[in-house]
């Protein structure tokens, strides 16, 4: 998510986690869910299933709503782009990993995506917009299908994310301020609940705070990403 900011929305106080989010005791949090089949994970597989509405309403297991201190409050709306890759091997996820100075999210595993500002439209236009200025990837290559149920951070966001299914033969041009890099993971990886970690951090003043992960080589997937691929899980029909 980019870190624009205008004059008359003034920039909020920098925050980092409490610890260490990759060191926290976890369990598997697969639930009893069965992976999702490779016959339901085909680009046309995946047109059926989400044929139809514009928006859904899908499972939201964990909301990340332990606010940290200073970001109390309205939030700050933004929209991601969930992009669905078609390859030859299959679908995959674009996400992006953050550069390491910006000032929220630093460093961390996240979709293309940032602020709703006043120009835009809808949260689609945003998602599209950003996931553009972020890595390049033109809008005539995505084809949105609808929009997942907004999720709120420990940061202050509610975050649209915005399904798409993007065709190949993009050309990406990231931008090196905010994007250290571009990759994509297996939707199939994404969409076995046996490669889904709960979290669990006990913070100073005592509270407790539970967030998901999903490891993916050195790529270490948690919090809001996390949980925003749990729930296209949901979604695209798992636990059903």
């Amino acid at each position: 998510m980019s870190d624009s900011s205008s004059p008359s929305r003034p920039r909020r106080p920098s925050v980092r986690p409490f610890f260490d989010p990759a060191t926290q005791p976890w369990v598997t949090a697969d639930d009893g869910l069965p992976p999702l089949p490779s016959e339901r994970l085909t680009e046309p597989a995946l047109r059926q299933r989400l044929a139809g509405p514009t928006s859904w309403s899908v499972q939201l297991p964990l909301n990340d709503d332990t606010r940290y201190p200073g970001r109390e409050g309205p939030p700050v709306l933004a929209a991601v782009l969930v992009p669905l890759v078609s390859r030859p091997d299959g679908v995959s996820v674009m996400l992006t990993q953050r550069a390491a100075h910006l000032h929220d999210h630093a460093g961390q595993i996240s979709f293309p995506g940032g602020r709703i500002e006043d120009s835009d439209p809808s949260p689609v236009a945003a998602a599209l917009r950003e996931a553009q200025e972020e890595t390049g990837l033109a809008p005539d290559y995505v084809d949105v299908l609808g929009s997942m149920p907004s999720y709120m951070t420990a940061t202050g966001f509610s975050i649209t994310p915005v399904v798409g299914l993007v065709q190949p033969g993009f050309t990406l041009a990231p931008d090196a301020f905010e994007v250290a890099e571009v990759f994509e993971v297996p939707l199939r990886f994404i969409v076995d609940p046996a490669n889904h970690r709960l979290h669990r951090a006990e913070l100073a003043d005592g509270r407790v705070r539970q967030y998901y992960s999903m490891p993916w080589g050195h790529y270490f997937i948690w919090g809001a990403t996390a949980a925003m691929l749990r729930n296209l899980y949901y979604l695209l029909g798992g636990g059903r």
